[in-house]
């Protein structure tokens, strides 16, 4: 299954240990671009939007979710909120449910303003189980 993998910048050394173990059952596994310099922390806040603006990142990886089977959320704890849903990976979500994609969130759904219109897209909670994708 071709897989886009969402989530927070932050999270970046945990998107690269999923990829792996993903590709190791056998998945192909789409990343964010830049990687490596979210990796090395070379990020300054105005620095990763300023990026997304002149790269036009946002419909970049649309595309990506559009020719995708499924995407997945890697929903971490993140600024004292459990299973952190960000507005971009929020407008991610949207994209792959009016695109007819399964939609995985490795943890359960945050209690922020915005989880009815998650729980209504209705993802497929893996409540941290990787091997549970199919």
């Amino acid at each position: 299954m071709k897989i886009v993998i969402c989530a927070s910048m932050a999270f970046a050394e945990k998107i690269t240990g999923a990829q792996k173990e993903l590709e190791n059952l056998g998945h192909e596994i789409v990343v964010p671009e830049n990687m490596e310099r979210h990796l090395e922390k070379v990020f300054s806040g105005s620095e990763s939007t300023q990026e997304k603006i002149k790269d036009d990142l946002i419909r970049r990886y649309f595309e990506k979710i559009k020719n995708s089977d499924a995407i997945l959320v890697l929903n971490y704890d993140k600024n004292g909120t459990g299973n952190y849903i960000g507005g971009n990976v929020f407008l991610e979500i949207g994209f792959a449910h009016v695109s007819d994609k399964k939609i995985f969130l490795l943890n359960g759904i945050p209690e922020v303003s915005y989880k009815d219109e998650i729980v209504a897209m209705q993802p497929i909670i893996l409540d941290g189980n990787l091997s549970l994708i199919e």
